[in-house]
């Protein structure tokens, strides 16, 4: 084991001997760096001021993401670099005496008032700058990019025009000028064995192997594993809460994986949303606007789908659409493997089947059969970085206009994701019909009585889910129904 992190910042390997296992790299860039460019908005990864980017090793070449630097934890650095909006500051070194192209934009065209918000949209705009490709970005790509910085006083007409000028081809600064010597300086730092930081209140461990991970757990079953921190970073800056172990998932080589074998696609429950995108997508489309509206970009680039399944919230948006089509769970612990349907993991809120010294390994994605049908919504307040109200998921097997199979699961219904039973008993073996529908949404009641929080009130929650099963309809009916508004599928 090794007990330093050890990452890039400002073109340097910085090194940390000590820190608390939760000290969040906000404030290490702040309190002991004095890099006073990156703000703290909201502490909870909503506003999007504290946004830095992370680089990591990708195919030879460095790949750049935004994240929320609020609720990231300073040891989950290990083996990365660190931009903040400080890099972009002109360079004598470099002969760079300019602003980076995306500041100049911002300038140019007016993006920015107080400020106060103002390097979040520089470095969200900087990884866009990095990793669109190089054409014309669209206008939903922009705002897709940019989702996850709000502004309170400039409006974002101008933002978006200063996106549209940084994002222009021909996209080159002086970081990729130097992405030869700084992939040098990330090679010269990977992590060979585990790393370990203990402090005065805890520990914080990051295995590079699943059997390190597992050994881990049977020794510490109480520990805190944590792989994206979107959530459990709200512990520790909302809550106050005192984690005593950390176990991070970020470093382990098999929880990183997503592996087809024919039947089933395999995603590791290290995983992030960004990376399990395309693979998931690509057999699964309806997931797409789903996992478009998970937080927003910096979220999804840490945020995992097995941390959204091991969390156990009632409202988690990936379980009922993965539910709907039969996925699976992988348990690993240091006595084997284990494999339950992932609706068994749910026991009641805040209790899963997952026994100590266990971990989520891997979600198994079936691959659809041809004649399935499926859809997925969430029903928020917000089109982005909300939390659902109500999820709902239907996947149907059809057989010459009759249904031979449904799985209907909703979110927001219950103390756990919960499939409708009487709502599947009423499709299963009917036509595919208005009036098999409408019989199937008066079965509802049957399968669910919600209930009345801050986000939704019980009867409204029952009449979006009934709603929902007749929106799956007209989306698919013979006829489909043109339903969907605006330039974002919702």
């Amino acid at each position: 084991m090794h007990n330093t992190v050890r990452f890039i910042l400002a073109g340097q390997v910085e090194e940390v001997h000590y820190c608390e296992a939760t000290r969040t790299v906000l404030e290490f860039l702040r309190e002991d760096k004095g890099l006073k460019g990156t703000k703290e908005g909201c502490a909870e990864g909503d506003c999007g001021a504290c946004t830095v980017v992370i680089g990591e090793l990708h195919d030879g070449g460095i790949r750049y993401r935004a994240i929320n630097s609020c609720i990231q934890f300073l040891p989950t650095l290990d083996g990365k670099q660190l931009l903040s909006v400080e890099d972009l500051a002109p360079d004598d070194n470099h002969a760079m005496t300019e602003l980076h192209a995306v500041q100049q934009a911002m300038l140019d065209q007016h993006g920015s008032q107080c400020g106060f918000c103002t390097p979040g949209f520089v470095m969200s705009l900087f990884a866009m700058y990095h990793n669109e490709p190089e054409r014309d970005v669209e206008r939903s790509e922009i705002d897709l990019g940019l989702a996850g910085n709000l502004c309170r006083c400039t409006g974002y007409a101008p933002i978006v025009r200063a996106a549209e000028q940084a994002l222009e081809a021909d996209r080159k600064d002086r970081f990729t000028d130097d992405e030869k010597h700084s992939v040098e300086l990330l090679k010269s730092i990977q992590p060979a064995e585990m790393l370990v930081i203990k402090s005065e209140n805890g520990a914080f461990y990051a295995p590079r192997s699943i059997n390190e991970l597992c050994d881990l757990l049977e020794k510490k079953p109480q520990a805190t594993m944590v792989a994206g921190a979107t959530d459990v970073g709200l512990w520790i800056t909302k809550q106050n809460r005192q984690l005593d172990t950390v176990i991070y998932l970020g470093a382990v080589t098999e929880l990183k994986q997503i592996e087809e074998d024919g039947n089933y696609l395999h995603i590791g429950a290290a995983v992030s949303y960004t990376d399990a995108t395309a693979s998931v997508s690509t057999h699964y489309p309806a997931f797409l606007p789903l996992i478009e509206r998970i937080g927003a970009t910096q979220v999804r680039n840490a945020g995992t789908i097995g941390g959204n399944i091991a969390n156990g919230s009632p409202i988690g948006d990936m379980p009922p659409g993965l539910i709907a089509i039969g996925a699976r769970l992988v348990l690993r612990s240091s006595q084997g493997q284990r494999v339950i349907d992932l609706e068994d993991y749910f026991i009641s809120y805040g209790k899963q089947n997952l026994q100590p010294g266990e971990c989520v390994e891997q979600i198994l994605l079936p691959l659809p059969p041809p004649e399935q049908i499926f859809a997925t919504y969430k029903i928020s307040k917000r089109l982005e970085q909300d939390i659902s109200a109500v999820c709902g998921a239907f996947a149907l097997q059809l057989n010459d206009g009759m249904i031979k199979h449904a799985r209907v699961c909703f979110g927001g219904m219950a103390e756990t994701p919960k499939r409708a039973a009487a709502c599947e008993q009423a499709l299963t073996g009917k036509s595919w019909s208005q009036d098999t529908i409408s019989r199937a949404m008066l079965a509802l009641p049957e399968d669910f009585t919600p209930l009345t929080d801050m986000r939704a009130s019980k009867q409204y929650r029952m009449q979006v889910a009934q709603n929902l099963l007749q929106r799956f309809y007209l989306e698919h009916s013979a006829t489909p129904y043109p339903i969907r508004l605006g330039v974002r599928n919702v």
